[in-house]
């Protein structure tokens, strides 16, 4: 820890005793000036002639019998006069007052001779005396790892970083709007489930005590709980939360993020794209106030049409592999071309989905991908005229997936055998194959509807505010500052 820091505290620390000594509680419970208990008014928004405001010290300017400070709150920055001649013997605390301080101050709202509107302090009050530093004045915050472990100061030097997540809060509240009025009921699935299912992921697991059985923390937002749910008579479902998938880092993925899932009756997956398409401009425009991106040096418009492509016709025009006929070699030699990473125990669906992934970075959209092959598809109905292939698409944006829908599989003969590919990939390596839902065959055996659903996580938010996903989390999970690992059996 740097000298200049450790100076600065012990200078704090003898403050903050001889606050003690005159008797002035530095952290108290409530604010107990003016007979009010929280601010009448903020920065934004200065209501009145007296106003009580609260914020924190952000610069100081002392001039003998007469200080100025900048006070700052969740809306802005305002400016406060503290007088001697009106203050008398309370001025001289403000010697023992610091940038950081946080402070309650009541008085009259006035103009100074520059028009600068101010609180003139008839009384204030210390809320809480802050011990270190703000990082900027003594190191600053030196690399992108510093400002996710110290998140709270990135917040609050960087006016810009809380607008952000402003935004990212009115994604999510867009969306939900969006559905209620659509008529879809939100629910709450499992988190921990004894099957983690809905998807091509790696769980994450854990023990539960009182059942002293193993689990997983959930790899989708309830698909298979919702497509439950239509079983059970609901036909408009949604759900926004949490979701775990213990793979890489990089700037598309995290191991815990935000999705929502939703799963509707008796509609197919052309029905969810005219949805889902009015859904994405509703909360672009509502979040961000333009249909118009800069992503990844792309300029996407979501304004403009969104076009179908083809899976199997991309692929072949850009690889020159016809996946229809295609061996597992032939792809292998694909990959290889390419230097492109895959597993030796990779079947065609993962190899194929390997070849895609190359190729979808060119394509700047938005558009509709579909005609997935059915290997790549293990929950989505087959095209009757075209079986080898599934009722899928897939929303690119900048070269990425932005969401994924389908029409549900709800043949719970096919599906039992669709669930024993996926465990024999299992058993031959791959962690990301889909397990066996025994329970869920049976749920389809009772009958559910048509149903058609549909995916989309926080990615989107990064996408369209031009950042890395890791940039648009709060508290982006980091490995403890001493390397060490923290949790003790």
């Amino acid at each position: 820890m740097a000298k200049g820091l450790e100076t600065i505290k012990e200078v704090r620390l003898q403050k903050l005793e001889k606050l003690r000594e005159l008797e002035i509680n530095p952290y108290p419970s409530k604010i107990t000036i003016s007979g009010k208990r929280v601010p009448t008014s903020t920065a934004r928004d200065l209501m009145g002639k007296d106003v009580l405001v609260a914020g924190r010290i952000w610069s100081i300017r002392e001039h003998g019998a007469v200080a100025f400070m900048d006070l700052k709150d969740a809306s802005g920055v305002i400016q406060i006069l503290f007088q001697e001649k009106i203050l008398g013997k309370d001025f001289k605390i403000l010697e023992l007052l610091d940038m950081g301080d946080f402070i309650a101050v009541s008085g009259e709202v006035i103009k100074t001779q520059a028009g600068e509107t101010t609180v003139s302090v008839k009384e204030f009050q210390l809320l809480t005396k802050s011990i270190r530093p703000f990082p900027s004045t003594w190191f600053g915050l030196k690399d992108e790892e510093e400002r996710y472990r110290q998140r709270y100061v990135d917040l609050l030097l960087n006016d810009d970083m809380r607008e952000l997540f402003k935004k990212k809060s009115l994604f999510w509240q867009s969306m939900r709007e969006f559905l209620i009025d659509k008529g879809f009921l939100e629910v709450e699935t499992p988190v921990l489930e004894n099957t983690a299912g809905g998807a091509d992921a790696n769980p994450f697991t854990t023990h539960h005590n009182a059942l002293d059985i193993d689990l997983y923390l959930r790899i989708s937002m309830g698909e298979l709980w919702q497509k439950r749910l239509m079983v059970g008579g609901f036909d408009k479902t949604f759900e926004i939360g949490r979701q775990f998938r213990n793979e890489g880092i990089d700037r598309e993925h995290l191991q815990d993020y935000t999705q929502m899932e939703f799963y509707w009756g008796y509609a197919n997956y052309e029905d969810s794209m005219k949805l889902v398409e009015e859904m994405y401009k509703y909360v672009a425009k509502k979040t961000f106030g333009t249909l118009q991106f800069e992503i990844g040096g792309n300029k996407v418009n979501l304004d403009t049409e969104w076009k179908k492509i083809d899976y199997r016709e991309t692929l072949l025009k850009e690889t020159g592999i016809d996946i229809s006929k295609a061996s597992e070699e032939d792809l292998k030699k694909a990959l290889d071309e390419r230097k492109i990473e895959y597993k030796k125990s990779d079947e065609k669906g993962r190899l194929v989905d390997s070849l895609w992934k190359a190729v979808r970075k060119k394509i700047v959209g938005p558009v509709f991908l579909t005609g997935h092959p059915v290997e790549v598809s293990p929950l989505a109905k087959r095209i009757e005229a075209s079986p080898e292939f599934v009722e899928r698409y897939q929303i690119i944006i900048a070269g990425s997936e932005n969401g994924n829908g389908y029409s549900e599989l709800n043949d719970p003969i096919d599906q039992a055998k669709r669930f024993a590919v996926q465990e024999r990939m299992r058993e031959k390596g791959d962690v990301e194959a889909q397990m066996e839902d025994n329970d869920f065959v049976r749920a389809l055996e009772y009958g559910m509807p048509p149903t058609s659903g549909f995916g989309v996580s926080e990615r989107l938010f990064s996408f369209l505010a031009g950042k890395s996903i890791r940039e648009t989390v709060l508290f982006p999970l980091l490995k403890p500052e001493d390397g060490k690992k923290v949790i003790k059996k």
